[in-house]
């Protein structure tokens, strides 16, 4: 488990952008049960987290004329539980993290994987989640 004083900043990221932060298997399935969109982005420590997957889903919920109806986020290696419980709802998708999933009325219609945020920068990934917005929102 990471230690809080490395974590606890970048929570903040998205915390301070509107994100709700999910601690506990039952709030992970309550927020994703909940009627419309719930955007969870599994955060993380790695390179790629701060580079591309944090700013980009913050550009994207900034700059997206539909949006998710709930946001929210869970930390990999920190959230352990939470994290997990999370992981169960994007089955058969393999573990990833940082990714990004977008739920409607419970059901899984959106993710970028690791593979898919890793490489890029921040504006692709925003791209592609406001075109996820706009489809499904």
């Amino acid at each position: 488990m990471y230690p809080a004083q490395i974590v606890i900043p970048m929570k903040a990221e998205l915390t301070e952008n509107g994100f709700d932060e999910l601690l506990t298997p039952d709030e992970v399935d309550s927020a994703i049960a909940q009627e419309g969109t719930t955007l969870v982005m599994i955060n993380s420590v790695c390179g790629c987290a701060a580079g591309s997957a944090r700013p980009g889903v913050v550009m994207a919920v900034h700059n997206a004329e539909k949006k998710p109806s709930h946001l929210t986020t869970v930390f990999a290696g920190f959230d352990i539980d939470a994290v997990r419980k999370v992981r169960e709802h994007l089955m058969p998708y393999p573990p990833s993290s940082p990714a990004v999933a977008l739920f409607k009325d419970g059901e899984l219609v959106h993710i970028i994987e690791r593979h898919q945020i890793e490489g890029r920068p921040a504006n692709v990934i925003a791209h592609n989640l406001i075109a996820a917005f706009e489809e499904y929102c």
